[in-house]
C-alpha cells in the first residue's frame, strides 16, 4: 500500500508506474493519496493492453470526501483498491473485458464512468 498524505510528498523513486500519476489516484478533496500497489500494477497493465488514454476520475477517496460526493459508507475508494474510469468515448465493453482478465472483480457501470476495484465479486448500475 502506497501512503503519503499528499500527492506531491511522493518522491518519483517510489512511483514506478507509467500511465497514471500520484495526483490522479489522490483524494480529489484532501490531496492524501492511498492506493494498493496491486491496483497500480493492474491498472498499467490494464491502459497498457487497452492501448489507449485512461481518465481516472476518482481513485482513492477520504471518508469525509467519500461521503460529500455520495460514495457508499463501505466504498473500496477509502480502502484504496478502486477507481473510476471515465467512459466517454471509450469502448466500455472492452475496457470492461480486459479489466476482467486484470483481475478486477468490482464493477459498477454509470452514464459516463466504469468503476473497477479488488473488492469481492459484484456488479451494479446501469444496464446489469
Amino acid at each position: 500500500m502506497i501512503v503519503y498524505e499528499h500527492w506531491k510528498q511522493i518522491p518519483k523513486s517510489v512511483w514506478p508506474w507509467r500511465y497514471f500519476s500520484p495526483q490522479e489516484m489522490a483524494c480529489k478533496g484532501t490531496g492524501k493519496v492511498k492506493a494498493a500497489v496491486t491496483l497500480l500494477n493492474r491498472l498499467d497493465v490494464l491502459r497498457d493492453r487497452f492501448g489507449a488514454a485512461l481518465d481516472v476520475l476518482s481513485g482513492y477517496r477520504s471518508p469525509y470526501h467519500n461521503a460529500v460526493v455520495g460514495g457508499a459508507p463501505l466504498s473500496r475508494h477509502v480502502i484504496g483498491d478502486a477507481v473510476d474510469i471515465s467512459t466517454v468515448d471509450l469502448d466500455r465493453e472492452y475496457l470492461e473485458r480486459l479489466a476482467r482478465d486484470e483481475g478486477f472483480t468490482g464493477f459498477g457501470y454509470y452514464e459516463t464512468f466504469l468503476h473497477i476495484d479488488l473488492g469481492r465479486p459484484r456488479k451494479w448500475g446501469l444496464n446489469v
